[in-house]
């Protein structure tokens, strides 16, 4: 079956949609051996065959994992200053997949691993503003007023955050503990927990337990699992929606990069 070749591209894990029409563009693709520049070609990735450089596109099958990420591993494929990677979680033949945006080492639950380029770019580029929601376990008690302060934003050294949705599900006097439900649509490095540092608190635990549709469900640390059809339908109408229109701190246009 045709399809336009920015999204053959983009499936076979070259990069974002936008990023395979840069390479279309730049004349770095070719169709049965010709030069394609045009945006609008289509090909037929079982019929033609079709070449980024030296390197030949096949049409393969897209994966996608949802992974509980316990605390104290780094959300990247290597990193050659940490001892333990989410690689070393996943099964041999699943380690072709790629982490979806991040989470910093202290943290932990919910992320997701595919070779679909274009749904990754869709969660984590800051322009789509996919909802992330976490679990946050506080030293001390949080007050009315700074629970509106983070649902309202946080000036941080980069900016001011979006609004949030807070919900305040424990607040506990005695032993000093708040725990709150907080989503946000940004992506800053270790957001989270410099909102609180920010308003004099410390994050003892953060869980992320939902991104965009996808849930964490009943995962416990270091478990894997297949999303859904019905988080794959939901997926695959967020891959068609268009960008939102509200204007983004500059400096939040880098990727997400963990909370």
């Amino acid at each position: 079956m045709q399809e336009r070749l920015q999204k053959i591209l983009a499936s076979a894990g070259l990069g974002s949609r936008r990023e395979c029409e840069k390479l279309i563009q730049d004349g770095h693709v070719r169709v049965n051996g010709e030069i394609v520049r045009e945006l609008g070609v289509r090909a037929d990735p079982d019929e033609d065959v079709i070449a980024v450089g030296r390197r030949a596109i096949h049409a393969r099958k897209l994966s996608y994992i949802a992974m509980y990420k316990p605390r104290g591993y780094v959300s990247t494929r290597r990193d050659p200053h940490a001892t333990r990677t989410l690689m070393d979680l996943l099964p041999e033949k699943l380690r072709h997949l790629n982490p979806v945006g991040r989470l910093d080492a202290a943290s932990e639950g919910l992320i997701l691993f595919t070779n679909d380029g274009e749904l990754a770019n869709r969660l984590t580029h800051p322009r789509f503003e996919v909802t992330k929601t976490y679990r946050a376990t506080i030293r001390g008690v949080v007050s009315d007023e700074d629970i509106k302060r983070l649902a309202e934003g946080v000036e941080l050294d980069d900016g001011l955050t979006l609004p949030a949705r807070v919900e305040l599900t424990v607040r506990d006097k005695e032993k000093e503990r708040t725990r709150v439900a907080l989503t946000i649509r940004e992506g800053r490095n270790r957001q989270i927990r410099r909102m609180f540092e920010a308003l004099g608190y410390e994050v003892a635990r953060l869980v992320r337990v939902q991104l965009g549709p996808v849930s964490l469900a009943d995962l416990r640390p270091g478990q894997i699992r297949d999303l859904t059809d019905e988080e794959m339908s939901l997926l695959n109408k967020l891959k068609a929606q268009p960008a939102q229109s509200s204007k983004l701190n500059p400096a939040d246009a880098a990727r997400e990069s963990g909370a």
